[in-house]
């Protein structure tokens, strides 16, 4: 059977272990205290954008939602097994994570036609790798656009501001992976701050 993390009791729990309250963590990672309520109580599954910034307001990276099992030294995932969460068009699986010092977050996102975090633009620090695995997505750093079709890959600083989207009406698959640099949760944390 697929497992499903339960991503809203995760954040509650690492809120709760920090002794934050739902105002005190809002006003760090710039959500409402109603988003984060829902988030917390599963009534809504977080975009990729506010996952980041629930991870850095709690100095933690973005696995640590999905994290199910005691870190290890080696990290098999079956197909059947990958954590998954969907929001709005929008289907993340889980790579990979519970590694002891774990520095890469690797996801597989299917977009439906038109999905993608288009609003607001995603900043964290450290580098972030995408493979186009099938149909076509558009990525948005800074001020430039980047169109990659299956078999493109884009490979950049993810402290630039960026986003993406899938432009055309059909699924695109991409192979998505963080990467992050020591001191992250400082860097996050100034980042998002500005």
């Amino acid at each position: 059977m697929p497992v499903t993390p339960n991503v809203g009791q995760r954040i509650r729990l690492l809120r709760e272990q920090q002794g934050l309250s739902l105002r005190a963590l809002a006003e760090q990672c710039g959500l409402s205290i109603n988003a984060i309520s829902k988030i917390e109580r599963s009534e809504n599954s977080p975009t990729v954008a506010s996952l980041h910034l629930l991870a850095s307001a709690l100095s933690v990276p973005i696995t640590e939602f999905f994290r199910e099992a005691a870190e290890q030294t080696t990290v098999l995932v079956r197909r059947s097994h990958r954590l998954r969460a969907q929001h709005s068009g929008m289907g993340i699986e889980s790579l990979g994570i519970g590694l002891r010092d774990q520095r890469l977050e690797p996801f597989l996102v299917t977009l439906d036609g038109g999905a993608g975090a288009d609003s607001e633009p995603i900043t964290h620090p450290g580098q972030e790798f995408v493979y186009c695995l099938e149909g076509e997505i558009e990525y948005r750093i800074g001020s430039e656009r980047y169109h990659l079709e299956a078999g493109d890959s884009l490979l950049f600083e993810a402290a630039q501001p960026h986003h993406f989207l899938n432009p055309t009406g059909t699924p695109a698959v991409i192979l998505l992976v963080f990467q992050a640099q020591d001191g992250s949760q400082a860097a996050r944390q100034r980042h998002l701050d500005t």
